[in-house]
């Protein structure tokens, strides 16, 4: 079996809670927790297909700092693949700070960081060509990669026979379609949320946004409906897959779940209606546990849960 490439961003992430208000200026405010996680897109479904046992390398850019190590050792102790991430010396590492109330609602400080300095020349190409598929996670929010450089990556990744996937995040630019135009045409399998879709196209009903995306270029689009699952369509299929009605603990990378879970399927050949129902079940198992990638288990145990109908064996 063949590896998958995750490129795209990958952030570390210091929580704290619970904080209500910040203390005055200039004094010191007690909290009862303080915690460092990683996160970020291509660090998520990069994790995430590694514990479904999936061989998987992972691209992009941290900082030759504290939280680079940092994001380095966590993704190595998962097993990852990461000669494909370049170190820079004149910029940090992506990071947050994460304000979580009292009530869980999270208030976020971010810092771009080496996310916005990965070039088109930083890709490596050695380690694309030991995998089977290339997805890029976090389009729209990495501003020297998106557009052209993207577009020039995915065009070179099918030119040596790799099957190429890509996911977005929120454009709080508004450029959305503007960046992502020249990508689609060399994009295999597109996995927008509804809502990132719908802004991109302009479009609202699934089958209409699809077919906008389809008509820009990509191959299958698979669009994450939340709780109602999924949508795809593509040249010679067309199918919904419902969610698994599972108690929502976290939602924090479900989205990223999903796309390993497709991503597996892919990888291991199956066919589309078996693909869509495994990504939904990896996304239920990762709404059921705090934190971006702690519900995500081996492939068996997501079967498992498939074949018991959506029940949780112990």
């Amino acid at each position: 079996m063949r590896k998958i490439a995750c490129l795209g961003i990958f952030t570390a992430d210091l929580l704290g809670r619970p904080i209500d208000q910040l203390p005055p200026r200039g004094r010191l405010g007690l909290v009862e927790e303080m915690s460092l996680h990683i996160g970020g897109c291509a660090s998520n479904t990069g994790i995430d297909l590694r514990k479904m046992g999936i061989d998987t390398a992972v691209l992009g850019k941290v900082g030759r700092d504290g939280l680079g190590d940092f994001v380095v050792n966590v993704l190595e102790r998962h097993g990852l693949d990461t000669r494909g991430l370049a170190r820079d010396d004149t910029v940090g590492t992506s990071a947050s700070m994460v304000l979580v109330g009292a009530d869980g609602e999270r208030t976020f400080l971010h810092y771009l960081g080496g996310n916005a300095r990965y070039f088109e020349t930083d890709v490596n190409w050695d380690v694309i060509d030991e995998c089977g598929i290339l997805h890029v996670a976090g389009a729209l929010v990495m501003p020297q990669f998106d557009g052209d450089p993207m577009a020039r990556t995915l065009k070179e990744a099918k030119k040596r026979g790799k099957i190429t996937s890509l996911d977005t995040v929120w454009d709080a630019t508004g450029k959305w379609m503007k960046t992502l135009a020249p990508c689609l045409p060399w994009t295999d399998y597109f996995e927008p949320s509804l809502s990132e879709a719908q802004e991109i196209t302009g479009m609202q009903n699934p089958k209409d946004v699809a077919k906008a995306l389809r008509d820009a270029g990509v191959k299958t689009v698979v669009l994450k409906l939340g709780e109602k699952g999924c949508y795809i369509q593509g040249r010679d299929i067309e199918l919904e897959s419902p969610a698994f009605s599972v108690p929502v603990v976290d939602g924090t990378g479900s989205g990223d779940a999903f796309d390993a879970g497709f991503l597996a399927g892919l990888m291991l050949g199956w066919d589309m209606e078996r693909t869509a129902k495994f990504a939904n079940a990896a996304g239920a198992f990762s709404v059921m546990a705090l934190g971006a990638t702690g519900g995500l288990k081996p492939l068996e145990a997501i079967e498992s849960f498939i074949a018991a109908g959506g029940l949780i064996r112990e």
